[in-house]
């Protein structure tokens, strides 16, 4: 568990760990709130904020600017494709970027370097359905 261990962080990460796809703040505390927890709102952030910063929840941001969470099983990152129109997220080889990104750092002298990257599309299903925007 990440920060100090409570029955209700363990709540938090135990719902988390099983949606399969990105998932909000609001959407994880309405399905922990429709199981009967009385888990706060507050509670949802914090631990989800710690579990990204940790490793072990991948954050995106949906066209909205909202952050989406998915937990993260190893502490490996990752770069996912993320359907607009019904949010499938397919975990993708990242090796290119994460290979950029250590060169860029190297060849400026930065230490620390963070990077994001976040591709979005319609997926097949949402395609041959009409959906794509």
């Amino acid at each position: 568990m990440i920060g100090r261990p409570t029955p209700q962080r363990a709540e938090v990460l135990e719902t988390l760990a099983g949606c399969e796809e990105f998932v909000s703040a609001q959407a994880l505390h309405t399905r922990l709130v429709l199981a009967g927890s009385r888990v706060g709102l507050s509670t949802v952030y914090r631990t989800l904020t710690a579990l990204a910063e940790a490793g072990r929840a991948d954050v995106v941001r949906d066209t909205n600017g909202e952050r989406l969470f998915r937990y993260r099983a190893d502490g490996d990152h990752r770069h996912y494709l993320i359907c607009r129109q019904c949010g499938l997220s397919l975990p993708v080889d990242s090796t290119v970027v994460e290979t950029w990104a250590d060169q860029i750092a190297e060849t400026s002298g930065f230490r620390c370097v963070q990077h994001t990257v976040e591709l979005t599309g319609t997926c097949g299903t949402c395609l041959d359905a009409g959906t794509a925007d």
